[in-house]
């Protein structure tokens, strides 16, 4: 991070200045946790559900940090620091991030979306990183407090920044887009994911395409032609939208696609100025969308084909992202992070067309889905006993019986229901045998990677 004075951070806030400082001490870094802070930080005290952050700001402050933000005032100040008195500090934050961010005129690019958007950023970031120095998310820094952190990493060194941007309800992406005011925006898709929330598949189309706040037609939205609901914002936004896809026959397309089992797949990419066949290292088709999304940005900023595919046969997956565990002759899909109706169906269909000798599949909860829940989860055991050649199932947690219902109903012998995790990992040496190919995934409150560091625990070594 690069300094920002106290009097930047006054001009930033409207806060009040507690403590005796000059308006020219700089701090060097900021930091919401009191035991992560270093010499020259800005710690944030941040109420969360469990703690108060201010109960911390003492012990930070003697830690090393220079001062803090704050809304409430210290009853005893600790000498030769400084307190910034705002009224909430999430948005004070948010407000510093701002305008440290505005410190560096650079292209913005943010992503959102119902599925996929930790993949497309990471693809997007992969590509555009054989030509530009980027910042990208990392983690799930993706939300009111992630977003903020991930802006105090730019550098004067970085060209493009590269940003995820979550939502569970309507006004946060609209307060996200007001901190980084992306140039290009992004909707991978609209899904059913925090329908409990937001109400609705429409609902969520109205709480994603918040990013477009304050964009001009001098502005790109990225988009998913083959979204129907997608496709009803042709026309009624101000950025200029550039379409991609496979069904649309849109500026960019992926045609003959083909499986490589566990290496991938391979696909040609056509695009307005170039076509080339590129080898993607990721299991799915619908991984054709964040590939298209990448090579739409990477030709926006002067990238040649030639650069776009050495930037897709170099992307690497965030964690627990469809990650391929090979153990022996068992071979893990880790998609443990987290997931929704539209990413499990995704990730059933790329485990039935894996080349195995056995395939199975351990499916929890999918959270946030509200009244519609039981229903979706039956979707899914239906959907996995349609599928025809996935020969276990064990399905996992309240919601989750409902998987394991509805695929037993479906004529599926494999399928077997565990209430928690406890009682799946006795179940899991069943599923251990030559060959294997075993998908693991769940939202991630249900913990679900407990499941793949058990099964390899389990799998042979060598």
């Amino acid at each position: 991070m690069e300094s920002m004075t106290v009097r930047e951070l006054l001009a930033a806030t409207d806060g009040k200045l507690l403590g005796d400082v000059s308006l020219d001490t700089a701090i060097s870094g900021v930091e919401t946790d009191s035991r992560a802070v270093h010499d020259g930080d800005l710690f944030v005290a941040i109420r969360g559900e469990n703690l108060d952050g201010h109960q911390f700001i003492t012990g930070a402050l003697e830690g090393g940090a220079l001062g803090c933000l704050t809304a409430v005032p210290p009853k005893e100040a600790v000498p030769g620091k400084f307190y910034v008195l705002v009224e909430d500090t999430v948005q004070a934050l948010g407000q510093v991030a701002r305008a440290y961010k505005a410190k560096f005129p650079i292209p913005v690019i943010g992503i959102t979306g119902s599925v996929g958007k930790t993949t497309t950023k990471d693809m997007i970031a992969s590509v555009l990183s054989q030509k530009f120095r980027v910042l990208k998310t990392e983690g799930n820094y993706n939300n009111e407090i992630g977003l903020p952190l991930t802006l105090f990493r730019l550098t004067p060194q970085h060209e493009i920044c590269v940003l995820e941007m979550g939502t569970t309800n309507l006004g946060e992406i609209d307060y996200l887009t007001h901190i980084v005011s992306p140039n290009i925006a992004v909707i991978t898709n609209i899904g059913d994911a925090h329908i409990e929330t937001l109400g609705s598949r429409e609902g969520v189309l109205k709480a994603k395409s918040e990013i477009f706040q304050g964009m001009t037609s001098d502005d790109l939205a990225i988009l998913n032609g083959d979204d129907p609901l997608l496709r009803t914002l042709d026309g009624t936004i101000a950025p200029h939208i550039i379409w991609y896809g496979a069904d649309h026959q849109p500026p960019y397309e992926a045609k003959t696609i083909r499986q490589l089992g566990a290496k991938g797949m391979e696909c040609k990419i056509k695009t307005p100025k170039t076509e080339f066949s590129v080898t993607v290292p990721a299991l799915g088709n619908h991984m054709i969308y964040p590939v298209l999304t990448a090579c739409a940005i990477g030709e926006k900023f002067g990238m040649t084909g030639e650069e776009m595919k050495k930037g897709v046969e170099a992307f690497v997956p965030t964690k627990m992202r469809m990650n391929v565990i090979r153990q022996g002759d068992v071979t893990i899909l880790d998609d443990a992070y987290n997931a929704n109706p539209q990413s499990m169906r995704a990730a059933l269909e790329v485990l039935s067309q894996t080349d195995a000798d056995f395939r199975a599949a351990v499916l929890g909860d999918m959270l946030e889905l509200g009244e519609l829940g039981p229903e979706l989860h039956r979707g899914m055991g239906e959907y996995a006993a349609a599928l025809g050649n996935i020969d276990a199932l064990l399905a996992v947690g309240d919601l989750s019986w409902n998987i394991y219902d509805a695929a037993h109903q479906a004529g599926m012998e494999g399928a077997i229901y565990a209430k928690d995790r406890a009682a799946a990992k006795p179940l899991l040496a069943n599923l251990i045998r030559p060959g294997a190919v075993i998908l693991v995934k769940a939202s991630r409150g249900v913990a679900i990677e407990e499941l793949t560091r058990e099964l390899q625990r389990l799998a042979p070594k060598n």
